[in-house]
């Protein structure tokens, strides 16, 4: 399966959690020798202003991350394209998902999962798309961009045990005909991270039930990195999800 990664992703740009030291190492090494990566290259100005507004953009530039945001979102777009025909999972920082059109919070700056769906629409590449966001946090800025537009349907799932949060992930993919399933993968969720509710294995489940909606929808698939932050399960937890899109 093909990884959209880039070796400037492993730049540390700021001081908080998705930008630590050694986070993207840990993934590329559990992934490397199984999957093929692909390199991409940073989103154009005119798709990021397609999401976001010139104040923002400039915002961004001022804080001194517009070139590793706009490589992020470039890398989402990247994993998009390919994720029409095959399976495909972006490794890729800063994460994308608190990031509204005119602000961005919690580790974000570009919202990576917007630019990337509102490329493809725009080309007319997919018609309906579904986000799975199973990040441990919210994904506002999804929400604020995307939910308004009319072909997006977004599902954070929330409930207090795995059977339950997993249940409500394939019920919602049952119902949906989208010709894109697109992933915000956050993996702080997990039982050794922040969230300390899902198992390695469990990622793997919701890998396999994006594959499949995919395949009865005729349709696409793709993943991006949102959370996750501890480097001693992080990469298990993202081999797990892409041998579940792998999966025949």
């Amino acid at each position: 399966m093909k990884v959209v990664y880039h070796e400037d992703y492993n730049e540390v740009y700021s001081s908080d959690p998705a930008s630590a030291s050694g986070r993207i190492q840990a993934v590329e090494k559990a992934l490397r020798g199984k999957v093929t990566f692909v390199a991409p290259v940073a989103a154009a100005r005119e798709d990021i202003l397609k999401v976001h507004t010139p104040d923002h953009v400039k915002s961004v530039e001022r804080e001194g991350v517009y070139d590793i945001a706009a490589l992020a979102a470039g890398g989402a777009i990247k994993a998009a394209q390919i994720g029409l025909t095959e399976p495909c999972f972006a490794l890729i920082r800063p994460p994308g998902h608190h990031a509204s059109a005119g602000s961005a919070w919690g580790f974000c700056y570009f919202n990576n999962m917007s630019i990337a769906l509102e490329k493809l629409r725009r080309e007319g590449k997919i018609k309906k798309a579904f986000i799975l966001d199973f990040d441990l946090h919210y994904g506002d800025g999804n929400v604020n961009i995307l939910e308004h537009k009319g072909y997006v349907t977004i599902l954070n799932p929330l409930a207090s045990n795995r059977n339950e949060y997993l249940k409500n992930v394939q019920d919602a993919l049952a119902l949906t005909d989208a010709d894109m399933i697109a992933v915000s993968a956050g993996f702080d969720n997990h039982e050794d991270d922040w969230g300390g509710l899902l198992k390695t294995e469990d990622y793997q489940y919701m890998g396999r039930l994006v594959r499949e909606t995919a395949r009865r929808n005729n349709g696409g698939c793709f993943g991006i990195l949102e959370g996750g932050y501890n480097h001693n399960v992080l990469g298990k937890n993202v081999l797990a999800f892409v041998e579940g899109l792998e999966e025949k």
